[in-house]
């Protein structure tokens, strides 16, 4: 299963863990690349001090190549407090009727200064570092590339991916409409970036010679090889490993997809101000209205405090339960355990293939 991409990166398999921000403890991403594939800690919500102290217990916990995964924001935000306060006002009033016993803060910062996180991501020096929600600078390409760090980036569109290629990624990780949790998008509009992946795969990897992964409805060793066959250095799974015991998913978020239909996965704005993907439900339904126009990353700094009440008090149906299409099809287990099923699925269906 060895491919010039997996030798870059010292990994066995064809195979990286989606860098999921808030759901990738340092337990899942040691116990995939232990296993042979490259776990990524999904850093986009952390502070830099708490980067560093998961890199740390991730290299604590093996020796094998990780990444971190950062979004790509501005230092500072400005926001319409006005209508901050017509959101608070609406959000306070939902969790008032669902009998959550919480109510919305305005944050010191919407969220970490993202040069921060990059200065702790290059002093963590993980194999590589991915990318979602815009270009990087060419002078932190440069810091990457001095520290020999992969450098991944995300792209929901061939222009988005030429665009990583030409600013110097090593690689680059297509995102289908299929894939769960935020939209990479950063050139389009969202709904104009909703590009299936086996039509988006082919096509970026005619345009790149670079190395392209394949992010978005992968749920198993079919559908690796599927990728692979469409042009495919690696294929990226995130919902797969979120029912894994090792992921920080709450219980009730895990339980939703084991029973989710295609049909409730649909794309959401009101939980972050940008659009993500994931199962429609009770909060999705509900959403107040002042919420739908605040921008990302405020409306996600207004939420959290609704979002950790739910999932203390096992609500799935007012989280942000982000998966991809295909999310009925997880397999609760081990994160290692999967990880090798996948590998033998691939191995069997590649065996028939050529039989």
């Amino acid at each position: 299963m060895t491919s010039p991409f997996t030798l870059r990166l010292g990994i066995e398999h064809p195979l990286v863990q989606a860098p999921m921000a808030g759901s990738t403890p340092p337990a899942l991403v040691a116990a995939v690349s232990n296993a042979g594939g490259l776990g990524s800690l999904g850093a986009g919500y952390l502070e830099p001090q708490a980067i560093l102290q998961q890199a740390a217990q991730i290299r604590a916990l093996g020796d094998a190549p990780y990444a971190i995964g950062l979004f790509v924001l501005p230092d500072e935000f400005d926001a319409d407090m006005p209508a901050v306060a017509k959101a608070c006002e609406q959000l306070d009033a939902l969790m008032l009727r669902e009998g959550l016993d919480v109510r919305t803060t305005v944050p010191a910062r919407w969220a970490p200064r993202f040069s921060d996180q990059f200065a702790a991501l290059c002093e963590a020096r993980p194999a590589a570092a991915s990318f979602a929600f815009g270009v990087i600078s060419p002078a932190q390409v440069r810091e990457l590339h001095r520290r020999d760090i992969c450098l991944i980036g995300t792209a929901t569109t061939v222009a988005e991916a030429r665009a990583w290629a030409e600013g110097g990624a090593d690689a680059v990780c297509v995102q289908g409409a299929e894939a769960g949790g935020h939209r990479g998008t950063f050139l389009h509009r969202a709904e104009d970036a909703m590009i299936g992946l086996f039509a988006l795969l082919p096509l970026a990897v005619r345009a790149l010679r670079i190395p392209v992964i394949a992010a978005g409805g992968i749920m198993d060793g079919r559908g690796m090889l599927a990728a692979e066959v469409l042009g495919a250095a690696a294929s990226q799974l995130g919902t797969a490993f979120l029912t894994c015991p090792e992921s920080s998913a709450s219980a009730a978020w895990k339980q939703d997809l084991i029973q989710a239909e295609p049909h409730q996965v649909t794309t959401i704005r009101g939980f972050s101000g940008r659009a993500a993907r994931g199962l429609r439900n009770r909060f999705v339904e509900a959403m107040p209205e002042a919420a739908q126009g605040l921008p990302y990353p405020v409306l996600n700094a207004l939420t959290a405090p609704l979002r950790r009440a739910a999932a203390a008090a096992g609500r799935g149906d007012l989280l942000s339960e982000w998966c991809g299409q295909a999310a009925g099809m997880v397999r609760p287990q081990p994160a290692a355990e999967l990880v090798a099923r996948l590998t033998y699925e691939y191995r069997l269906a590649k065996r028939a293939l050529s039989s």
